[in-house]
């Protein structure tokens, strides 16, 4: 590994968007799985549930989405109330499809002193390795 890869961006972002894209393409309704006790959360408080929350990001439910690489933020309606919503990425726990729940899930993250975000697992030695995920 050079020294390079710890400066790398997280792939985390560009899955979500990714994700979320598929969902809609497919007709399907995209949520995010949200860890709604993590630093720099704001979702309504009365709509967590055992520390999480899941979030509809589909264009129709929300309004001002901005998908950036460190922070995901809206406006969404949550009882007929408009909310602002911000996530940072690294408290995106998955984004599925809430008709299959196909999508993709991530370990949790935590920041370096540089401020990148790493996954907790230490980096892969040898022949890289794909994993299907359904």
């Amino acid at each position: 590994m050079s020294e390079n890869d710890h400066d790398l961006i997280s792939t985390r972002p560009y899955l979500v968007r990714a994700i979320r894209e598929w969902t809609i393409d497919n007709g399907l309704t995209p949520q995010l799985l949200v860890n709604a006790q993590a630093e720099g959360v704001e979702v309504p408080q009365e709509f967590i549930e055992e520390g999480r929350i899941v979030l509809n990001v589909h264009p129709k439910a929300v309004d001002a989405m901005h998908l950036g690489n460190d922070f995901i933020s809206f406006l969404a309606r949550f009882h007929g109330v408009s909310r602002q919503v911000t996530v940072p990425l690294s408290a995106v726990m998955g984004i599925f499809a809430r008709e299959n729940n196909q999508g993709m899930f991530f370990k949790e993250e935590r920041s370096t002193p540089s401020g990148k975000q790493t996954q907790d697992d230490p980096p892969l030695r040898g022949k890289p390795q794909l994993k299907l995920v359904e």
